[in-house]
């Protein structure tokens, strides 16, 4: 069940809203986790006894940590959590990448039966397995004190509305959400606002680039013209960014209709000037995580160029692969890695003198080409790619590109357009320079409510038209369902 379909919108978060708002504070945790044990089985059936396990050993090396005064036993007790949690997700999307690398270098393994039927994927296992060993590491370093109650820990590394695609909340950020929180009709609309802006991103922009770039990236590559080519890494890039930030978009808001503040997981990442400056906008709470957890702890930017250098190909390998259990996933990891790199050592004076324009055409430049890398796994179809693009495909005349051509319509170009302008801050260039010119505007004014009005309206054709696409429209991809 992902946020973005029929089911959830018009029956599951109806009646968990209703039933949460029904019973008394005391009860509203226990209601919400329920509800986010049945979301994670209706998606996966059994395996929600997986997210159970994850809750139960957590929430005991917690209370050994509590514990316990000894620092070597503190260690030894971490160290046993996070071995346990990092087997967990290795062992379920590591798997199937270790077998395939291995059995052919060992041909009598597929005969003799040790290599099975794939691994299943468990969805959202990369979130709330991180979440789970922030919530450990935080207890052992002091920052959170540990969970006594099982039950509200279990809606920490459970709770649904950001289970299967983040953001990745720490423990310390809503411990005390947990406990107690406030509900006010404020927050719950600003809550619902925010959902459906999300569901918007989501459904009307991102599924329509999906389409466009699902469409040109199963065509044959030799065939592709450049315009065409190109064409497909814009949809996918304006897809990547507005189904991510659409899902944590509605995450935020779903947490907001409970009482939760959850922290913001994008802050317009793509007028970056830089590839070091998108990662400081782009989905915050794993760069956060990666550098608190990872980077710092290696030593971070200090001891010299070389372990700079290190700890940071370091973290943009595993950052690579976190994505993915496929090797494109590193190369892109060591892509980006190699760019930040280059900034730090080679490009540094240039970024800093050179226009706003120009950094800019350069990170979008470089960011495009990155995406390839992520979304075709194969190394010789992103070879055939590369090839399309830069003008060297054997036959960019050819009927693929007319076929392709045919589906470019007003509404695709519509589409293409908001996808531009929406993934810069043209909401609040809105806001700040034009309503806010009208000395007028008071909540308690004739012209602040007309604004209000004008949004309300706005918002509710938003939710209209979005609830209507999904019900005339099977497609609905979400990119990162598989993380």
């Amino acid at each position: 069940m992902v946020f973005s379909s029929i089911i959830f919108l018009l029956l599951f978060l109806p009646v968990t809203l209703t039933l949460y708002y029904a019973f008394g504070a005391r009860f509203r945790n226990t209601v919400l986790l329920l509800a986010s044990l049945l979301f994670y089985a209706w998606g996966e059936g059994g395996y929600v006894i997986l997210m159970l396990v994850s809750i139960t050993l957590n929430y005991l090396v917690g209370c050994f940590l509590a514990g316990s005064g000894s620092p070597g036993r503190r260690r030894w007790f971490l160290s046993i959590g996070v071995i346990m949690n990092l087997l967990l997700l290795g062992y379920f999307k590591y798997g199937n990448l270790l077998v395939d690398t291995f059995t052919p270098l060992f041909p009598g393994l597929e005969d003799s039966g040790v290599v099975s039927e794939p691994i299943h994927l468990p969805i959202g296992i990369s979130f709330f397995t991180f979440q789970a060993m922030s919530y450990i590491i935080d207890v052992y370093r002091n920052v959170a004190r540990p969970q006594k109650n099982p039950l509200r820990l279990g809606l920490y590394i459970a709770s649904f509305p950001q289970l299967i695609a983040g953001p990745i909340v720490r423990y310390n950020q809503v411990a005390e959400q947990i406990v107690r929180r406030a509900h006010s009709y404020a927050h719950f609309a600003s809550g619902v606002e925010r959902f459906i802006v999300g569901l918007g991103k989501k459904v009307l922009i991102a599924n329509t680039m999906a389409e466009m770039a699902d469409r040109i990236f199963a065509a044959d590559y030799s065939q592709l013209s450049p315009e065409i080519a190109w064409l497909g890494l814009i949809c996918y890039t304006l897809q990547i960014y507005f189904d991510f930030s659409g899902y944590s978009d509605m995450a935020i808001g779903l947490g907001r209709m409970f009482g939760f503040d959850f922290p913001e997981n994008f802050n317009y990442p793509y007028i970056s000037r830089s590839i070091r400056e998108f990662w400081r906008r782009w989905h915050l709470s794993l760069s956060g995580w990666f550098r608190d957890y990872l980077y710092i702890p290696l030593g971070g930017s200090h001891g010299g160029e070389a372990k700079t250098y290190r700890n940071l190909f370091t973290v943009f390998v595993l950052c690579g692969l976190w994505h993915g259990a496929s090797w494109n996933f590193l190369i892109w990891g060591l892509f980006h890695g190699m760019f930040l790199a280059l900034e730090r050592k080679v490009l540094r004076n240039w970024l800093a003198s050179c226009s706003r324009l120009t950094g800019h055409v350069y990170f979008i430049f470089v960011l495009i080409n990155s995406w390839l890398f992520f979304r075709v796994e194969d190394p010789d179809r992103q070879t055939e790619y590369l090839k399309a693009m830069y003008f060297m495909g054997d036959n960019p005349g050819s009927l693929v590109n007319a076929e392709i051509k045919i589906h470019i319509d007003m509404f695709f170009v519509s589409m293409l357009m908001l996808g531009v302008v929406f993934s810069m801050p043209a909401g609040r260039f809105i806001k700040n320079k034009i309503c806010l010119k009208f000395d007028s505007y008071e909540p308690a004014s004739a012209f602040g409510g007309l604004v209000d009005g004008i949004k309300y309206l706005g918002l509710f054709c938003l939710l209209y038209v979005s609830v209507s696409f999904l019900a005339v429209s099977s497609y609905n991809p979400f990119i990162y369902f598989r993380f």
